[in-house]
C-alpha cells in the first residue's frame, strides 16, 4: 500500500520496547504514519505488521556521528509529532553518596542532555503552526511534588530534562507546541511488575494528549491523562 498523504506523520526515537514501541503501535492503529527509532539494528519488531506505514532507523541519542546521520535521513521529512521517547533508569540503588562520576554523566547525558540536542537537531522536521514536539519526562522530575526521594538519581536527571526544554522553547522562533509528558506509573521494565497501570492505558492516554494538543502552541507539563503537573 502506498504511503497516505493525507496520513499524520510521528517520529517516536526509542521504540524498541515499552512505552516506545506502545506508543508507535497505537499511533499506528489509529492510522498514522510512523517511523521508529532504536538503538541497535533489531532482528524483527512486532512493527513489521504494519510495514506499510511504517519506518524503522537506527539512532544512539549518545553517539554524534549517528545522531548526523540520521537527521540527514529524515531532514527532508515533515512529521505532525516528534517524540524524544529515549531514557534509562540509572544506577540502581545508588544515591549522590556513592554514584560513580561515569554512571552520573551516562544517565545525564542520556536523559537530559542528549535529547534536547537532539530535539534542536530535529526541530526543522516539526510541521509548522500545529505541530508537536514531544519530551517522555516523568513526574519523578517535579521539584515541587517530588517530595519523597524515590530514585534520586533518576529524578534529578528528568528535572534536568524539563529545566532543559524551558530553556528551548525559550529560545523558539516558529510557532509548534511543545509538551514534556509523565507517562504514569507504568507495567515496563523501568517500572516495574507493580506499577499502576499497563503499556496500553498509558500510551492510549498519550495519544490523546498528543491529538488534543496539536496546534496549541503552549509548553505544558503534563501525566498521560491530560492533567497539569507542577514544575
Amino acid at each position: 500500500m502506498a504511503k497516505s498523504e493525507t496520513a499524520k506523520a510521528a517520529l517516536i526515537v526509542g521504540a524498541s520496547r515499552g512505552l516506545g514501541l506502545g506508543l508507535a503501535k497505537e499511533l499506528l492503529d489509529r492510522g498514522w504514519r510512523v517511523t521508529a527509532t532504536v538503538r541497535s539494528a533489531p532482528k524483527s519488531s512486532e512493527l513489521l505488521a504494519y510495514h506499510d506505514r511504517v519506518t524503522l532507523d537506527t539512532v544512539d541519542i549518545n553517539n554524534p556521528s549517528m545522531v548526523d546521520a540520521f537527521v540527514e535521513r529524515v531532514k527532508h521529512e515533515v512529521f505532525d509529532v516528534v517524540f524524544i521517547n529515549a531514557g534509562i533508569g540509572g544506577p540502581p540503588g545508588k544515591t549522590a553518596a556513592d554514584v560513580t562520576p561515569e554512571e552520573m554523566t551516562h544517565l545525564f547525558m542520556t536523559n537530559a542532555i542528549s535529547p534536547v540536542r537532539l530535539a534542536y537537531k530535529l526541530l526543522p522536521t516539526v510541521k509548522l503552526e500545529t505541530g508537536i514536539l514531544a519530551f517522555m519526562s516523568s513526574v519523578l522530575g517535579s521539584v515541587e511534588r517530588n517530595t519523597h526521594g524515590t530514585a534520586p538519581l533518576y529524578s534529578a536527571s528528568k528535572a534536568a530534562l524539563n529545566q532543559l526544554t524551558r530553556g528551548f522553547v525559550a529560545e523558539l522562533k516558529e510557532p509548534i507546541t511543545v509538551l514534556t509528558l509523565h507517562p504514569g506509573w507504568v507495567k515496563t521494565d523501568m517500572g516495574g511488575p507493580h506499577a499502576a497501570i499497563d503499556v496500553p492505558t498509558s500510551v492510549k492516554g498519550l495519544a490523546d494528549v498528543l491529538e488534543a494538543k496539536a496546534g496549541s502552541g503552549v509548553h505544558e507539563y503534563l501525566d498521560y491523562r491530560g492533567e497539569s503537573i507542577p514544575w
